[in-house]
């Protein structure tokens, strides 16, 4: 999730665990704790593609985190020592924070490495947008609740408590409606004869109504939207090709096949100004995408590999507008 959310969800949690204790010392070691493993995202690893797919890998480990956690909370202790006694309290809030923030990042398409280093296949549900507002929102408002509200700070932690309460009911919401999507798109897919394709469904940005469909074929890609408010309308798919021709000769290229791996499939392949592009097609929306990477130059016989850099992505703020629109209406264009 973005970085907003991560901070206002160890804040509130750390005021949940530790509020009546610690007073805004909990609150602040939350946000802290919160912020701590998408660090990660300043230490250079070497190229485009490294510092890309290694993200939310080690940083987000629950091992990694686990040997943290003592760490944290001596340092916590180090620069207020009147806590001392409450050790095992520190401990709860310094591990509860790391938890909850790997394990929301569970829930966006790209997932994080939380079994790292033993497993580093990254979990990922998708089932909420990198940003969603309706997650924060409830937790920003308790948050807010316990810094404005002073006089009151028995109500305050309620509407802490509440808003987490909300923020957890609301990730259930997604879980149920993405079932139900993958219900429907399996259901026509299996009308076009393609029930074993690779199949992904994940929230259109900033929402969890709309719903975007991508499905790998022999040729490229299929793409269709879902809204939960589409009733009995047909889910309907535009095709898209990708040319995976351009990547023969480089079968055995790391980078080719840790983008290969990182996007489980989900990728597109076109020539970009004499140069190989390999685009993640988990964020953006048709035809413009967020990560895309040059990965070779065209050459003869094969193509060449090259130094990894990443494209600057095209935002397209009509494509936005376009998905309030399609919410509410399948024929929207």
């Amino acid at each position: 999730m973005d970085s907003l959310t991560q901070l206002t969800l160890g804040a509130a949690v750390g005021e949940a665990v530790a509020g009546r204790q610690f007073g805004r010392r909990a609150m602040l070691w939350g946000a802290v704790c919160g912020t701590f493993p998408d660090l990660d995202v300043f230490i250079p690893l070497g190229d485009a593609v490294r510092d890309f797919t290694y993200h939310r890998s080690f940083s987000h480990s629950l091992f990694v985190l686990a040997l943290l956690t003592p760490l944290f909370v001596w340092l916590i202790l180090k620069l207020h020592p009147g806590t001392r006694d409450h050790r095992a309290r520190w401990a709860w809030l310094v591990g509860l924070v790391f938890l909850t923030h790997v394990l929301l990042d569970c829930f966006t398409v790209y997932g994080t490495q939380i079994f790292w280093p033993f497993v580093t296949t990254p979990v990922g549900w998708s089932t909420v947008f990198i940003i969603d507002p309706l997650y924060t929102l409830p937790l920003l408002v308790g948050v807010l609740a316990i810094l404005v509200w002073r006089g009151n700070p028995a109500k305050a932690r309620r509407l802490n408590r509440a808003g987490l309460m909300l923020s957890a009911l609301y990730l259930a919401w997604t879980v149920a409606a993405k079932l139900e999507v993958e219900r429907t798109a399996r259901e026509a897919l299996a009308e076009l004869d393609l029930e074993g394709a690779p199949l992904l469904t994940t929230p259109a940005p900033f929402n969890s109504l709309l719903w975007r469909v991508l499905v790998m074929t022999d040729a490229g890609y299929l793409e269709g939207f879902r809204s939960m408010l589409d009733g009995d309308a047909p889910l309907r798919f535009t095709a898209h090709a990708s040319d995976s021709a351009l990547l023969r000769g480089l079968e055995t290229d790391w980078t080719v096949n840790r983008l290969q791996w990182f996007t489980r499939g989900f990728y597109r392949v076109r020539e970009v100004d004499n140069g190989v592009v390999i685009s993640d097609l988990r964020m953006g929306l048709e035809p413009h995408y967020v990560f895309n990477f040059r990965v070779a130059r065209i050459s003869n016989p094969h193509p060449e590999p090259v130094v990894p850099v990443q494209l600057p992505g095209i935002r397209d703020f009509s494509r936005l507008r376009w998905v309030w629109s399609r919410i509410g209406d399948p024929g929207a264009t």
